[in-house]
């Protein structure tokens, strides 16, 4: 049996301290419920009494299949008893099966933010955690600051660890409070603390001050820990925290622990990183590790070449065992393995002898050169690939347009912007003229784009542009520049694709965006091309 790590998700309390992050009590519900459901062992919910939003949480704390919900706050105030302490109090309120109390274990802290004796302090972690066992909880003992206490007074640092074993604490957590330790001293103090307290349940904590949060959890295992502290994504105070989103496929597929989290559930790692995004409103880091859109991605003609024989060439594992997928990109450093692997990707069939891939990869070459970005707008791709092998179906042909910007100044002199745009296609074997408006000529052209093929085209209704970007190539043009203008289609069911256009004149340069756009759609949801 592989020995068994167990996982203490600090979310929606330590996560909750980032800048610009502010869960809502739906959000921490939401949460919650997807951390149990993933095999999450603990779930920290917040800190009773500290504020509205965690009160609400713990009154209406989920039913967990799973995950025991931990209440975490600090140990008793000097100079009370703990059964007299009104915030130890509020803790025990909330009537988690764990508690989580975070106490001094560095002498000058002790000192000089608490104002206390250090003997004071021993008495408050050792009260403190007596009176959580007393009320039939779970104890763990936060140890805040140890690496740095240690290191500046190690008998004083162990003495607090030390009390909180005697008082019967479940788990003792190391703390690397300002996250500026380093994986030798960390695996090094964790040996020691281990030799000196051998029959202790160790956990981890660490900040990701210097970037190496998830390396110093890691060196703390190694040295004998068994409970990893962290969140997702690495949310946290300052640099963040250990981001379990790195930390539990490591641990299950590289160093070859048990987890709460079975291989199945492993899978779902990506959508449970994608989730905390979500409800931050963030776009999520393309390059996170495991689970990032570019974690398994290809650029280089070489790796992709040496892909084709054996994946293990570029990746250290395979990406389904995370649900992730391999993306072979198409690019100027593109080469025919490149090309080749991606239209197999996309269902498009072509002999690998084919004249017309060498052309392909030339084409690709030349237009990125002028500023096309094709690994960022794979449907672009795959319409130039289609059309060069004769499989691009036609559903419209633009004929004319013409776009407006028209602003106005009222007697107050406040500027009120209208846009017009007339387009004239050729649909199923009709001349088609119609006019829009829209709040800026992108939006009005797309307006009349749409009113002039719905009617054809039903199911563009179930299509809409959800993101439009634009990027200046050549700056030192100033405004005469070359623009590149990428836009993100989402359909009713949230897919998402993207295409791109690039000119001088950055209408036209949206324009071949959104005719891609909606050729894309179209073909993909297999409507007839017009006769």
């Amino acid at each position: 049996m592989a020995e068994r790590i167990y996982l203490y998700d600090s979310t929606l309390r330590d996560g909750s301290q980032a800048q610009g992050i502010d869960f809502t009590v739906a959000d921490k519900l939401a949460i919650a419920s997807a951390l149990d459901a993933f095999g999450i062992d603990y779930i920290e919910g917040g800190w009773p009494g500290a504020n509205p939003t965690d009160d609400a949480f713990f009154a209406r704390v989920p039913q967990t299949r799973f995950a025991k919900v931990s209440a975490f706050g600090m140990t008793r105030r000097a100079g009370r008893s703990a059964s007299n302490d009104p915030g130890l109090q509020d803790i025990l309120n909330a009537n988690t099966s764990a508690v989580c109390l975070v106490g001094k274990s560095w002498d000058w802290q002790v000192e000089t933010a608490l104002k206390v004796s250090i003997s004071e302090n021993l008495k408050m972690i050792s009260d403190s955690l007596s009176h959580v066992l007393d009320q039939g909880r779970e104890a763990h003992f936060d140890a805040e600051h140890f690496f740095d206490g240690y290191k500046a007074n190690r008998a004083y640092a162990l003495e607090a660890l030390k009390a909180a074993h005697e008082a019967g604490a479940s788990w003792i957590i190391l703390c690397d409070t300002n996250g500026g330790s380093m994986p030798s001293e960390v695996y090094r103090i964790v040996s020691d603390v281990k030799s000196m307290l051998p029959d202790a349940n160790l956990g981890i904590h660490c900040h990701n001050d210097t970037e190496q949060a998830v390396a110093n959890s890691l060196a703390a295992v190694e040295a004998g820990v068994r409970q990893i502290q962290g969140t997702i994504n690495g949310i946290g105070e300052r640099c963040g925290n250990a981001n379990l989103i790195a930390l539990i496929p490591t641990l299950m597929l590289k160093m070859g622990f048990e987890t709460g989290v079975s291989m199945e559930q492993l899978k779902e790692i990506g959508s449970l990183s994608r989730l905390i995004d979500d409800r931050l409103n963030r776009v999520p880091n393309r390059h996170a590790a495991y689970v990032g859109k570019s974690a398994f991605a290809h650029k280089g003609g070489l790796h992709v070449s040496a892909m084709a024989r054996d994946s293990r060439s570029y990746e250290h594992i395979d990406p389904a065992l995370v649900g992730n997928t391999r993306l072979i990109l198409v690019s100027d450093k593109a080469g025919r393995a490149n090309v080749l692997n991606r239209l197999e990707q996309m269902g498009i069939e072509v002999a690998a002898d084919d004249e017309r891939v060498t052309e392909l990869v030339k084409i690709v070459k030349e237009r990125e050169a002028l500023g096309y970005a094709y690994e960022d707008a794979s449907a672009s791709f795959e319409l130039l690939a289609r059309g060069l092998l004769g499989q691009l179906p036609r559903f419209y042909d633009l004929l004319s347009y013409r776009a407006l910007n028209e602003c106005r100044m009222d007697a107050k002199g406040h500027a009120d912007t209208l846009a017009e745009a007339t387009v004239k296609l050729s649909v199923a074997g009709s001349t088609v003229m119609t006019v829009a408006e829209g709040n800026g000529p992108v939006n009005a052209l797309d307006q009349a784009l749409r009113k002039a093929l719905t009617p054809h085209y039903p199911v563009l209704e179930a299509m809409h542009l959800s993101d439009y970007k634009v990027r200046i190539l050549t700056p030192s043009d100033a405004t005469a520049a070359l623009t590149r203008v990428v836009i993100e289609s989402r359909d009713s069911d949230g897919h998402a694709w993207h295409t791109l256009g690039v000119s001088a004149n950055v209408i036209d340069a949206s324009n071949d965006a959104l005719f891609d756009a909606l050729t894309w759609f179209l073909m993909k949801r297999g409507v007839a091309a017009q006769k």
